[in-house]
């Protein structure tokens, strides 16, 4: 199955329920029909897009129409993806790798799949000619380093970890030292899901990035922040908060296969203004799927 399919299968849910309901109202358009705007704004927050996103896409829908005096359903669907796909190209959705070592933090709160995530992307870059170590620093998390040792085997990438409760910026540490020993290009760090402390979160996460950049000051490091899809609108808050911790790069999207309400994407973009850079839409090493939003679009809308 190609990137496309996987995608398009794996927005299945969402696909459902979004594409069938625009499908009718699309086809019912007619020229000053306020009807059409109220039915869109309905099916775009019923699939999470959230108001203030949906606000936009309506406004910049209703000024095209008036500007380039689109008169047929099919030109205002093709108007409306082209609006969705701008909504959704805030920053370059790739990752920035280019020193050796580079360096990808991975934070989000506990159950949101941070663990398989990096188990994932280690698997996808390893398979792309990157060298990957990984970083056990979650070391609060009872087992958090067995599970992603467990990982580190299936994507067949090497792990630095110590003891549970060792100090998280030390293992970072000592996962540099063995990076740069072994010419490794890409060092991924676990670090610790709790959001019920938030001062010692930052702390914890700012205590890590200085050791990363006291270490590697010229590496790229990546920041990704990772949200289960079927949290909806509570893992918007949850970026929020982060962002007050931790300078994200981007936001890696799981679980996008287990909701109708994959609308968070755009909200995400829109209201954060940070890329999405990843989706996950299924449990498989290979069901981390590169984002590209008009890719993402089409296979939602199709």
């Amino acid at each position: 199955m190609g990137i496309f399919d996987k995608l398009r299968q794996g927005l299945t849910k969402t696909r459902n329920t979004m594409d069938a309901q625009l499908t009718g109202i699309f086809a019912s358009y007619e020229p000053g029909d306020e009807d059409f705007f109220e039915d869109l704004e309905e099916c775009l927050i019923l699939a999470d897009t959230g108001i203030e996103t949906t606000e936009r896409a309506i406004d910049e829908l209703r000024r095209a129409i008036g500007q380039k005096k689109l008169r047929t359903g099919a030109e205002v669907k093709q108007e409306f993806v082209r609006i969705l796909v701008k909504i959704l190209k805030v920053q370059d959705t790739a990752l920035l790798l280019t020193t050796q070592p580079s360096v990808i933090l991975i934070v989000g709160v506990n159950g949101v799949g941070k663990t398989t995530t990096i188990g994932k992307l280690a698997h996808q870059l390893d398979g792309e000619g990157y060298s990957v170590l990984l970083s056990a620093a979650d070391t609060f998390r009872a087992a958090a380093a067995d599970q992603l040792t467990v990982w580190a085997k299936r994507a067949g990438v090497e792990i630095v970890k110590h003891g549970e409760g060792s100090d998280p910026a030390a293992v970072v540490y000592d996962s540099i030292q063995a990076a740069k020993a072994r010419g490794t290009d890409v060092v991924i760090v676990d670090t610790a899901g709790r959001l019920h402390n938030k001062t010692n979160l930052m702390n914890e996460l700012n205590k890590i990035t200085r050791v990363v950049r006291r270490e590697l000051p010229e590496a790229d490091v990546e920041t990704l922040m990772v949200l289960d899809a079927t949290t909806g609108q509570n893992g918007l808050i949850q970026a929020k908060q982060f962002l007050d911790t931790a300078d994200l790069t981007g936001i890696v999207l799981t679980k996008l296969d287990g909701t109708a309400k994959g609308g968070i994407v755009f909200a995400i973009a829109h209201e954060l203004q940070l890329p999405v850079k990843y989706v996950g839409v299924g449990e498989k090493l290979d069901d981390l799927l590169e984002f590209k939003p008009a890719e993402f679009v089409e296979a939602l809308l199709s």
